[in-house]
């Protein structure tokens, strides 16, 4: 958390022998950008490693302020707010949101999602897809209107 507050922008990766859920879940509350479990192959880590320090480009967080229903999403702040009320996302979070608000009412893919984020499109990635989703949906729950709908077998669409 403190390395998070300091630098939102620096890649963090869990390296760890901890496999239940809660140790990966509360890995990624406390802002990792990844988690990967012993036993891993080098190989797989190479991989993880390059797609955290993939050169950001300009495009990563375009200039713009996203509307979504009564929230703005500064997406180069990390930060969602309503009513003055500001909520700090991790890094996976506001590239996640970005994302789907890029694509409004169109679907989100998760394969594609999981292999830009995360690196893989694994069964384990699918599912903290997912918990990242749920945390989304809560952080948004406040203005009705505005919704991510899970499209069974494909994806995600946020829909205002």
């Amino acid at each position: 958390e403190h390395i998070r507050r300091h630098d939102p922008n620096v890649p963090i990766m869990f390296l760890t022998a901890r496999t239940q859920t809660d140790d990966v879940v509360k890995g990624f509350e406390l802002g990792g950008n990844d988690y990967l479990k012993k036993p891993f192959s080098l190989d797989e880590l190479v991989v993880r490693i390059k797609a955290l320090l993939r050169p950001r480009n300009a495009d990563t967080f375009p200039l713009t302020v996203f509307k979504i229903g009564r929230y703005a999403f500064d997406p180069a702040k990390q930060k969602l707010s309503l009513d003055g009320q500001e909520i700090s996302l991790s890094h996976r979070e506001a590239e996640l949101l970005r994302r789907l608000c890029e694509l409004r009412n169109q679907v989100l893919e998760k394969n594609a999602v999981l292999l830009e984020l995360w690196g893989d499109d694994t069964f384990f990635n699918g599912r903290s897809l997912d918990v990242f989703i749920t945390r989304l949906r809560r952080y948004l729950k406040e203005d009705p209107k505005v919704q991510i709908v899970n499209i069974r077998g494909v994806g995600y669409k946020l829909i205002n």
